[in-house]
This record gives structure tokens, sequence and C-alpha cells, in this order.
């Protein structure tokens, strides 16, 4: 096969149309071309409102490659090299006691599955519940304000990242990325994730493709426990034997020398847990700020120079800017045509966050707009004393919403006028339990307020119309990374040995595919220490 790259054509165009470019492109006929399989596909909207894909294409051909080759001189062309693929090397024998992972999100799922393929039967441990009765336990909390502090948008099956946009880019370049691509497809997700440049999945179709993923663990001999939660881990000599776990009013103990611990950035009574047990943990640096809604009709004029364009979804963006105070300011989690989540984990703290359906179709476009955080502002040298921080806000945002889980929101123009808001504007807010118009300066750092006024004007001259004044901001995001980083050595182990720190919560990842990739590794690590 012949690999093409850059090949630049309109959007809209049909799957002939694209052969013939090709063709075009290598100098030969479109009946040249016997088979096309795309390898990768973005959308270049510099020259709006002409929009064009760029694709990278493997092309199967009648004749000489070579020749092709040859006669087309092309510099984007050459012969097709597909990556290598990936396989889990079998144990030889079983441990001696099984790995015990603790959290059902991305890090544990790939981690638990990669062990449970090369025959170590793994035991997962997720304090939540599965996705089905996960999506039911967020909608009684939308319907009586009850919060489950064990099963919410934080806790269960997928992790935080299943009530997401379900983004699937990363800045990592890890080979390991196409094999949990892969593992997804085969899981029930659109193939389109294995070749779109930013690929995603959205919140209707992730709990059921985790749940597969679950399916497949057990089939290849592991075990998933819900509603499983660690409350202590067992140690001899700094060595992990063993962990307690509380499920359904019981209190069982595991022994294991094995705990690939990957719960999310939100375990905060774990990560509790571990300073006591003397793990090393240090201080982080993490962001604060706010989710701000805008009509999705404007981010799509500004990046696409239309309203709404044929053969492309709703628009998004991504915005940075770093200021003279040394802060930076960026968009995060960005959601085209999503909706604002209620977040909370914790009773007495409001948490909000982004979420989009594959679709993305719904009114608003939303994104977290955040602030650095680093540990110099936490006010204490405690390792644990970021999530304090986050706390200090997150209880504030509760007291300003109305102390029922109501969010506190102000209009952005309202904000960078510093006047509280009385009533929102022509954007209708999409947090489930509501929001009140007030002022977000009482429940965000001044640091976070004044860089974030100095960044909006920055941020409209790049998306125009961010700056709308009927813009909804409400507050507050601080869950975007952990606070806290469990420190691990080489081969991946805390100072409490056997005990493997993993993923987004462990401080090792930043999103869906580095925590799984994250997972992964950890899990190829564990299998290998058995080699050596």
């Amino acid at each position: 096969m012949i690999e093409l790259k850059n090949l630049k054509v309109p959007v809209g165009i049909s799957s002939e149309e694209l052969r013939a470019a090709a063709a075009k492109k290598l100098r030969c006929r479109p009946a040249d071309i016997t088979g096309v399989q795309i390898l990768k596909r973005s959308t270049d909207a510099r020259k709006k409102p002409n929009l064009y894909f760029v694709y990278a294409l493997a092309l199967a051909v009648t004749g000489d490659e070579q020749a092709i080759l040859h006669r087309a001189k092309c510099p984007d062309a050459g012969i097709y090299v597909p990556a290598p693929g990936f396989s889990v090397q079998k144990l030889t024998k079983p441990f001696s006691r099984r790995p015990v992972v603790c959290g059902a999100g991305p890090a544990g799922l790939f981690a638990a599955l990669t062990l449970a393929e090369a025959g170590a039967a793994p035991i997962v441990l997720e304090r939540g519940m599965d996705a089905e009765s996960r999506v039911a336990a967020i909608r009684r909390f939308h319907e009586t304000r009850q919060l489950d502090p064990e099963c919410n948008i934080q806790f269960g099956e997928g992790g935080a990242g299943t009530f997401s946009d379900g983004k699937l880019t990363t800045n990592i370049h890890d080979p390991r990325c196409a094999h949990v691509l892969q593992l997804f497809v085969e899981a029930g997700a659109p193939e389109e994730i294995l070749w779109l440049a930013k690929p995603h999945i959205g919140t209707d179709l992730l709990p059921g493709i985790i749940a597969n993923l679950r399916r497949r663990i057990e089939r290849c001999g592991g075990e998933v426990w819900f509603g499983a939660k660690l409350t202590d881990i067992a140690l001899s000599g700094g060595q992990v034997i063993g962990v307690t776990v509380e499920k359904g009013g019981r209190t069982i103990e595991l022994d294991t020398d094995r705990l690939v611990l990957a719960a999310g950035h939100s375990a905060r009574e774990l990560f509790a847990l571990l300073h006591r047990k003397g793990a090393h943990l240090e201080q982080k640096p993490f962001s604060i700020g706010v989710r701000i809604e805008h009509p999705q009709t404007i981010v799509n004029l500004s990046q696409y120079g239309a309203e709404k364009v044929a053969g492309l979804g709703a628009a998004d963006y991504k915005l940075a800017c770093h200021l003279d105070s040394g802060r930076s300011v960026y968009t995060f989690c960005m959601c085209p045509g999503g909706e604002v989540v209620t977040a909370a984990s914790e009773a007495g703290g409001v948490v909000v966050n982004g979420m989009s359906r594959f679709a993305r179709d719904g009114e608003n476009a939303n994104s977290a707009m955040l602030v650095n955080v680093t540990p110099e502002d936490f006010g204490s040298s405690h390792p644990l004393a970021g999530i304090a921080f986050q706390r200090t806000y997150e209880q504030a945002a509760y007291a300003l919403g109305g102390r029922n889980f109501t969010a506190p929101a102000q209009l952005l123009g309202d904000f960078l006028q510093g006047v509280p808001s009385s009533a929102m504007g022509s954007v209708r807010p999409s947090y489930a339990l509501g929001v009140t118009p007030t002022d977000l300066t009482r429940c965000l750092p001044e640091f976070a307020v004044t860089s974030m006024r100095q960044a909006v004007p920055l941020f409209d001259r790049k998306l125009h119309g961010f700056a709308m004044p009927d813009a909804v901001m409400t507050g507050v995001e601080t869950r975007s990374s952990s606070p806290v980083r469990i420190v691990r050595g080489e081969d991946l182990q805390s100072n409490l040995r056997g005990l493997y720190p993993c993923g987004e919560g462990a401080g090792y990842a930043g999103g869906i595919m580095s925590a799984a990739v994250d997972g992964i590794r950890v899990a190829q690590e564990i299998l290998a220490q058995e080699t050596r």
C-alpha cells in the first residue's frame, strides 16, 4: 500500500471525489486505486469560509507501487508501513496472590484489562456503582438534590471521564495510544476515533462502552467489585501485604502484594490514608476557575465563518495566554454543543464540569476557563494542602448558590465590570440544578478573578464573540487535575513496595487517553517484574 499525506480537499466531498483527488496527487487513474483507508483526518479552517479536510491515507493500488511513486514524484507519498501491533505477554504461571486494582476509571480499567489478558486475574475495586446504576444515581441527585457521596459524576465505573465529552485527544506520543483506541472500538466506540485528529466518544455512548470493557476483563478471568471501598492498606516492612475493603456492609480482607492505585483526583479519603501510612506524597500544581457558556452558533461563526457547515460538527476552541503577573489562563475540556454538569462528590461543596453527547447538538458550547494554582498559593507545606484549598472554594460556591447544590453564576459582562448579576440574559444556563445569579468573586481567589478579567479580551481577539456580555460563567471548577502526586520510582512503585500509583489521580496523567496509557504501562511493569 501507498501512504499519502497532506491531501487537502474541500469539506463535504464524496468518497469517489476523495479517491480522484488522491489519484491526481499520485498522477495515476482513480481506477488504479482499489482501496482507501483513512489514517488521519483534520480540519483546516484558516481560510474560512472556505473549509478543508486534510487527510493521511493508505491506498491499495494496482501495479507496481514503487513505479507509481517514482512517476508521482510526490514528497507526501511513500510506502505504507503499519504501526507495530500491541500484544500482552502471557504469564507462564499465575501470581501467588492476585493483584488488586483500586479504581475503575480509564487507568484502572486498562491496567486491569492488561493484567487479565496476561492471566493475572486481577480484582478491581470501585467505590461507586456500575455505569447503568451510576446514570440512575446522577438522575436521582438531579431530582432530589440528595448527593450520594459514593456514586456520582466523580465516582463509579469509568471514572469522571464517563460524564465528560469523552475526548480522546492527548499530547503524549506513545505507541500504546493506538492500542487504547482499538480497544475502545472493539468495545463499541465509533471507528472514526481511529483516524479523527480530535476524536471523542460522548457521554451518551461511554457508559455502554465502559461496561463492555469491564465484561472483557471478566471474560479474561478478572473480577470487578462495585460498591467496594478500599479503607485500609496492610503493610509489613514497608511492603503491601493486603487491603481492607468495605462492601455491602461487610468488611473484607484481601491478601495481595501488588496494589495498582488508580483512584481519581477526587479520592480525598484515600490520599489521607496514604499519608497516614507513610506514602511519599507531594504537592502538585492544578487550576481553578469556572465553566463559561456561549451559544454554539457564535463559536461556529468564529471558527467556520458560518453558523452551521454541512459535513462538520459543532466547532471547538482552545485558548491560552500568559500574563505579566506570571499566571496562565486557559480553556480546558471544551464541550461543543454540551452542558455544564453537577460534579460534586462531597456534601457542602459545589463543583462543575462539562460534558457533550456524541452528536454535540446542544444549543450551548461550554469550556472550563482556568487559572493555574501553584503550591505557593496553598498556604501550607502539608502534602494535602491543595485539597484544603479546593474545599475552601467549593464550599464557598455551595453557600453562594443557596446551600442546595444550585450553582453560583454570573454574566461575563457583569464579571468584567465588577458588579453582581441579578438575572441571566440571552444564554440559557445548562447546569441541571439551576443557577443563582450572584458575584463569583466571592467564591474564587483574587488572583483568579484578576487573571480571568485580563484574559477575556485577549481570548476575544482569537475567538470573536468570546467576550459576549451575556455569556454565562458558572462556578466553581476545581477538579481539572489532582493537587497531589503520589511519588513513584522508575519501577513505577511508591516508597511502599507493591503500591503502584497510576493515572490522573496519582498525578501521572491528564485525560482519558493518557490515563489509560499509564494504566497499561503500570500493568506491563508488574508483568515484566515477574520475568526479571
